[in-house]
C-alpha cells in the first residue's frame, strides 16, 4: 500500500503544491528540502483515504511516490542489479529498464524541466534530485547510447549539470566515481549482498 506525500508539479500561482496529511511523516524532509532551496510551496492536507486515492487515479502526479529522488532510485536499483540477472535474462531485464525509463521516468523529468521552465528540478537551485537524475541518465547511457534522442530538455539538463565544475571534475578519469560492475565482480557483490 502506497500511502505517501505527493508533489502535483505547480499550480496556477506557479507554487509547488503538497498533498499530505497535516502532520510530518514523509513529507517532512519535502518540506524542509524546499524551504532549504527557496521554493515556495502550497500545502493540500487529505482528510481521507479516498481523497489519496481520488488524487492517485487522476493522472495528475508525476509518480505514484513521493519525489525525483525516490523515484529515480526506483529506476536506479532495476539498473544496478541488471548485472547479477541471469545471462538468459538480461536481454528481457534490459528491455524493461529501458521501457520503464523511456515511457516513464523520462517523460515525467522532460514534463518537469517543460513545466517550470528551470534549470533545476527543484525549484532553480542544485539539489540532490539533479545529481540523482544525472546519475540515471549516464548509467542508462551506458545500456543504451541513445536513450535521450526523444528528450531535448534532458539533453540540455545533462550538459548543465555534467558542466558544473565540481561534477565535471567528478566525472573525469580518475575521480573517485566509480565505473559499471564488471562481469568478474558480480560474484563478489552477490556475495557481499546477498550472502
Amino acid at each position: 500500500m502506497c500511502i505517501k506525500g505527493k508533489l502535483t508539479g505547480k499550480n496556477m500561482s506557479g507554487k509547488v503544491k503538497l498533498h499530505y496529511f497535516n502532520g510530518r511523516g514523509r513529507m517532512e524532509t519535502i518540506r524542509w528540502l524546499l524551504a532549504g532551496a527557496g521554493v515556495e510551496f502550497e500545502e493540500y492536507f487529505f482528510e481521507t483515504r479516498e481523497e489519496l486515492i481520488k488524487l492517485q487515479q487522476s493522472g495528475v502526479l508525476l509518480f505514484q511516490i513521493d519525489m525525483y529522488v525516490e523515484a529515480t532510485m526506483d529506476l536506479n536499483d532495476l539498473i544496478m542489479r541488471h548485472p547479477m540477472q541471469p545471462p538468459e535474462g538480461r536481454e528481457k531485464n534490459l528491455a524493461l529498464i529501458v521501457d520503464k525509463a523511456t515511457n516513464r521516468y523520462f517523460p515525467a523529468y522532460e514534463k518537469v524541466l517543460k513545466d517550470h521552465g528551470q534549470d533545476y528540478l527543484v525549484g532553480n537551485q542544485f539539489s540532490r534530485a539533479d545529481v540523482q537524475v544525472l546519475e540515471t541518465i549516464l548509467m542508462m547511457e551506458e545500456m543504451k547510447p541513445d536513450i535521450l534522442a526523444k528528450f531535448p530538455l534532458l539533453q540540455g539538463f545533462k550538459a548543465r549539470i555534467s558542466n558544473i565544475p565540481t561534477i565535471k571534475k567528478f566525472l573525469q578519469p580518475g575521480s573517485q566515481r566509480k565505473s559499471k560492475i564488471e562481469e568478474k565482480m558480480v560474484p563478489q557483490v552477490m556475495k557481499i549482498f546477498y550472502g
